[in-house]
């Protein structure tokens, strides 16, 4: 009898979560027990470097059975390697090249483990016929439809991590630092992170800041006798009146300009109408490394587990979502196109540039009290 084949890719950015994801896949499909229950037999194969190893199979294919993966889980990255490649890129269409190498694989289902750009593309190919689901994954936490995305976890333990260690400096010398995360137009890992680490400010692409304000709000504390500032902002995020800081024009197949150097310019405004010495640091891939932390690892598995649940019950262009505590799907168009941004109204300070410093709503306030 022919096993059904499975073939799994990795796309976008790197980040740690996708080698959990991609061991559960295969220990998950390939599981004996689990195969007798089904009444079917899989094979799992690995496409390398994301879309670009569909356009380009010659050596883009690896077979994936649970001895090769067994230690994966524990490793940063990607294993099967990535790329930004986009086969809908209207300048260079390589779709029908993509669908011609699945149905040459004679792959029987596809599990797609990225963000936005790489589900964009799972879905188009979904709606063209070709059996797809997908695990959602980016640091930025910013898909709709689900409550985490691979990744998030460990790049806050690393933001938190590095500002304890530059914090020793700041204090040392008096020092104010702005310290710039990723984040493009969602502020979470500037929030998570800054919350983590216990940072003086936090500003993200949500809310538009008033340089003035900020500089306000150090020469308050200083007054008040801090010796040091850590400022941590999102690289999406701009003063009122302004634009996203760019630091590379050129656009990338999905059509994003590389963003960075707010942390600059405001250091630069900072010490400019403070006098305050104040420095910047781009933590910038420094957020994608690492090993995975727990959390990443646990979810990894979970979503790996329940693609494999989705192919087994013939339920495709569905993305794998974690909502309200528990591991669930949605359909791509519910998915694509849209953010899942902070709410400023509930989970930001817009008077001190900080995460929350109350946590009871008023619905909560609503009973007698005792």
């Amino acid at each position: 009898m022919r096993k059904s084949r499975i073939g799994i890719l990795t796309g976008g950015g790197d980040c740690a979560g996708l080698n959990p994801a991609i061991k559960w896949v295969v220990k998950s499909a390939l599981d004996e027990r689990l195969m007798a229950e089904r009444g079917k037999q899989y094979e799992v194969v690995g496409i390398k470097d994301g879309w670009k190893g569909l356009i380009d199979i010659e050596s883009s294919i690896v077979p994936l059975d649970e001895k090769v993966v067994r230690t994966w889980d524990r490793y940063g990255g990607t294993m099967l390697g990535t790329s930004r490649t986009n086969p809908y890129n209207p300048g260079n269409d390589c779709s029908k090249t993509v669908i011609a190498n699945i149905e040459k694989l004679e792959l029987d289902a596809l599990v797609t483990i990225g963000g936005d750009d790489t589900l964009s593309v799972a879905h188009k190919l979904s709606k063209e016929g070709i059996k797809i689901v997908g695990i959602p994954k980016t640091i930025d936490k910013d898909l709709c439809e689900t409550d985490y995305t691979l990744g998030f976890e460990t790049a806050v333990e690393v933001i938190t991590e590095e500002i304890d260690r530059l914090r020793i400096t700041a204090d040392s010398h008096k020092r104010v630092f702005v310290v710039e995360t990723m984040g493009r137009d969602a502020g979470w890992l500037a929030l998570e992170g800054g919350e983590s680490s216990g940072a003086f400010m936090i500003l993200i692409p949500e809310y538009d800041f008033s340089i003035e304000k900020v500089n306000r709000l150090v020469m308050d504390a200083r007054k008040d006798g801090t010796r040091h500032e850590i400022i941590v902002v999102a690289e999406g995020a701009k003063p009122s009146g302004g634009t996203q800081s760019i630091c590379e024009s050129t656009e990338d197949a999905f059509g994003h300009n590389r963003l960075g150097g707010i942390a600059e310019w405001l250091a630069a405004e900072i010490h400019r109408n403070t006098k305050i010495d104040t420095r910047s640091l781009n933590l910038s891939y420094l957020q994608r490394g690492g090993n995975p932390c727990a959390y990443d690892r646990r979810m990894g598995r979970y979503f790996g587990i329940a693609a494999i649940d989705l192919i087994a019950h013939h339920r495709y262009g569905l993305l794998v979502c974690y909502r309200n505590g528990k591991i669930t799907s949605s359909p791509f168009e519910n998915v694509i196109g849209r953010m899942n941004r902070v709410n400023v109204d509930t989970q930001y300070d817009v008077d001190r540039y900080n995460g929350r410093h109350t946590i009871i709503g008023k619905e909560m306030h609503s009973g007698k009290p005792e």
